[in-house]
């Protein structure tokens, strides 16, 4: 009997909390929606570009499975290269194929090598019976990276955002919510100091701690453990910084609907794991085109993805401004929305 009454107890307690119910019936069913979406998407597809080449040379690639773009000029292929519109492309100089790899992406540089080759080894099988010369066997070049560089070096500026995402996300909103719980928020609203006021100085106050976080995580990951570094240091401490600062104001508002630390803990299959999805760390272009427009409303792939232009394509500013600005408005906007959470508590 006594058993029975606790086990009553325990089940009326999670029947009364509605969000621990959606949590263990909602959320792994959209993680789960996530994940069948995420890698059962179409077989990614290489772009590839092609400078005066043969037609037929240009309809075997495609029947292997490419997708193919012709160039005027050798400049304009490296234009489109720049801007990832393209994987790579095809050149012939003195009957020698000469591929240029965009670079950043191993996955992607697999796969355009291995299609390729097989279009020569096909073309050459094709053309041994009849005595003809074959083309020499193409000569793969880069644009960003090199043949030595690893899949730590293509994931590595995406986790370097997802955990210092993560983790400040997680602290700085267990932190709020003591605050508020403890009744120390209670007392500084009590006082002349403005909901403004009292925002600011928490965010400022958790930003230093937050940039001792960002100059940690990317020095270790650059200098200790020796991950791809081309572009600015401090670039890289900036964009850490902001997504930082981002994750911290988020974090402290979303801290406002919650009244423990486990409903705290409860907002991470909801907000971190989809914006995981959604960075980078797996290939955007292989999915649906209505589902890859979620990832604009990801502030993780923002950041991510100006970390990659950074440590893996080396570009300077004009690479990550619309990034840079991305993130400084949606933690300005998370800023202006504690705010006005402070207006449950009370109106001062």
């Amino acid at each position: 009997m006594r058993i029975r009454a606790l086990i009553i107890r325990i089940l009326r307690q999670f029947i009364r909390d509605k969000r621990t119910m959606a949590l263990m019936i909602a959320a792994p069913l959209l993680i789960l929606t996530l994940m069948y979406l995420v890698f059962n998407g179409d077989t990614y597809v290489p772009k590839i570009g092609t400078v005066n080449i043969p037609s037929n040379l240009a309809a075997a690639v495609v029947q292997n499975g490419a997708t193919v773009t012709e160039y005027a000029s050798a400049a304009d292929a490296e234009a489109a290269l720049s801007d990832r519109k393209a994987d790579a492309y095809l050149v012939l100089e003195n009957q020698t194929p000469q591929v240029k790899l965009e670079g950043s992406d191993p996955s992607k540089n697999r796969a355009v090598m291995l299609l390729l080759q097989k279009t020569f080894q096909a073309q050459a099988a094709a053309l041994a019976p009849s005595g003809a010369a074959a083309q020499a066997a193409p000569v793969f070049n880069y644009l960003h990276g090199s043949a030595n560089m690893a899949s730590f070096d293509s994931f590595g500026p995406v986790l370097i955002g997802v955990f210092a995402f993560f983790f400040v996300f997680l602290i700085a909103g267990i932190s709020f919510l003591k605050e508020r719980t403890s009744g120390t928020l209670e007392r500084l609203l009590a006082t002349p100091l403005r909901r403004w006021e009292i925002v600011a100085g928490y965010i400022a106050g958790f930003g230093i701690f937050t940039l001792l976080q960002a100059v940690l995580i990317a020095w270790y990951c650059i200098h200790v453990l020796g991950m791809m570094m081309v572009g600015s240091f401090w670039y890289v401490l900036l964009i850490t910084l902001l997504l930082s600062i981002t994750a911290l104001s988020f974090g402290t508002f979303l801290s406002a609907f919650a009244n423990t630390e486990f409903q705290m803990v409860q907002f991470i299959p909801l907000v971190i794991v989809p914006q995981i999805f959604f960075s980078g760390l797996f290939d955007l272009d292989s999915m649906s085109e209505w589902l890859r427009w979620l990832a604009h409303l990801m502030p993780l792939k923002y950041g991510a993805e100006a970390l990659r232009n950074v440590m893996i394509r080396g570009q300077g500013w004009d690479g990550i401004a619309l990034d840079v600005y991305v993130l400084l408005g949606l933690s300005l906007f998370f800023m202006a929305a504690n705010v006005l959470a402070l207006r449950k508590h009370r109106k001062i």
